[in-house]
């Protein structure tokens, strides 16, 4: 039976927001994955852009190729919480998937976010 364990992004300080400041290739880390092949992390992120401006959102899906790996989000200023990963999943590698994300501006996008850790 599987058993679900909700985490913290790795990024994260105590569970705080994580300052997007990368504003290319390679971005800021939000979340690093497993190195258990048997474990899922089914990853929920939300973006808050605090500045005045629409700010364009690059999250780096666990590599850096484009357009593979990237998912891209116009974010609105002053929109609150928008999601911009509802749920997808990141496998287990011997080789750590790692999630990042940069921003068109830097330091105005704030990540906010969580994991549920699913062991097979």
């Amino acid at each position: 039976m599987a058993t679900f364990t909700k985490k913290i992004l790795s990024g994260s300080t105590d569970g705080k927001a994580i300052k997007v400041a990368a504003t290319a290739t390679a971005g800021t880390t939000i979340h690093t994955g497993s190195t258990t092949t048997t474990t899922l992390d089914e990853v929920w992120l939300y973006a808050v852009n605090t500045s005045a401006s629409s700010v364009k959102l690059t999250i780096e899906w666990g590599e850096a190729t484009a357009p593979d790996g990237n998912i891209e989000v116009t974010v609105q200023p002053e929109a609150g919480l928008v999601t911009v990963i509802p749920g997808l999943l990141i496998k287990g590698n011997a080789t750590a998937l790692v999630v990042k994300a940069f921003a068109a501006t830097a330091n105005v996008i704030c990540i906010h976010g969580f994991v549920n850790q699913i062991t097979v």
